[in-house]
């Protein structure tokens, strides 16, 4: 009768080890996806900004961060070909610099794995001049810079041709070039330079068009601009992005909300005097 009873508490043993082993195997089957997803969910992040006037922006958004519990570091970077580099990496979590065509254009040739997930602001592209007063004034053979990256040449070339210097041609658009010039009835010269030194050579040019923030940097004021692209449906609004695998993550949603406040927006147009709006 004993060693009935003895067998007994063995099977039941043996049951209740089977039944806790299984249990433990669920419970990690389970806790794996959640334990990625807290991983996900990020306190501290890093952000690529370029350099200058965008800092004072973004210490207003830290702040506005720490008050949602989300730590916000910006890196600053000094060209615009280094943030995605660092953002595909992983040496930063996001960046917030560029608009979608110069982004389209970098997946196309580098392939990252980056999307948009929040409107920033909007810079409308000029054209700056040290010697005329208006696009009309520019003389036959005169040499304008514009920035050597193909989206922002783009977007120069068709601010040059709205001012009635040159004429693209059809369904060029954003993806136009210098051999997309149908007519040059001044025969000017287009001269492709650095966006980070093309404000600096305004004074040794006829015009060039340069990007506002580098205006800004190179000393350039908007009684030196002489034709503007217009704000109103500008496809050149500049974004928060990040990896396209992190597109959901908690943070991501923070950070935006981060950027798109009053708070950021009096700090933002107090930064950039007018020559940038705000586009949330």
């Amino acid at each position: 009768m004993r060693k009935t009873l003895n067998t007994a508490k063995t099977r039941i043993n043996r049951a209740f080890l089977l039944a806790a082993t299984s249990a433990a195997i669920l419970s990690g089957t389970v806790l794996a996806p959640l334990s990625a997803a807290h991983a996900a969910d990020k306190t501290t992040i890093k952000v690529g900004i370029i350099s200058g006037e965008d800092e004072d922006v973004w210490r207003e958004v830290v702040k506005q961060a720490a008050a949602k519990g989300l730590t916000v570091k910006p890196v600053i970077f000094n060209d615009y070909n280094q943030p995605n580099e660092a953002l595909q990496n992983g040496e930063v979590d996001a960046n917030a610099f560029q608009h979608q065509p110069f982004l389209d254009n970098q997946i196309k040739v580098n392939h990252y794995n980056i999307v948009r997930v929040g409107d920033t602001a909007v810079w409308p592209i000029g054209l700056y001049s040290k010697k005329v007063k208006s696009a009309d004034e520019l003389k036959e053979g005169a040499v304008i810079g514009v920035p050597n990256d193909p989206s922002n040449e783009a977007r120069g070339l068709i601010l040059l041709q709205q001012s009635g210097v040159i004429k693209l041609k059809p369904g060029a658009g954003i993806f136009a070039t210098t051999a997309d010039i149908t007519e040059n009835p001044r025969h000017v010269t287009i001269k492709e330079l650095d966006s980070g030194i093309i404000g600096r050579s305004v004074p040794d040019l006829d015009a060039a068009i340069v990007n506002t923030d580098w205006a800004l940097k190179s000393g350039l004021t908007p009684a030196d601009r002489i034709a503007q692209e217009p704000v109103k449906g500008n496809p050149y609004n500049n974004f928060i992005a990040v990896k396209t695998e992190n597109v959901n993550a908690p943070w991501v949603k923070t950070l935006v909300s981060s950027y798109q406040n009053d708070a950021v927006k009096q700090e933002f147009d107090k930064v950039y005097k007018g020559t940038g709006v705000t586009a949330w």
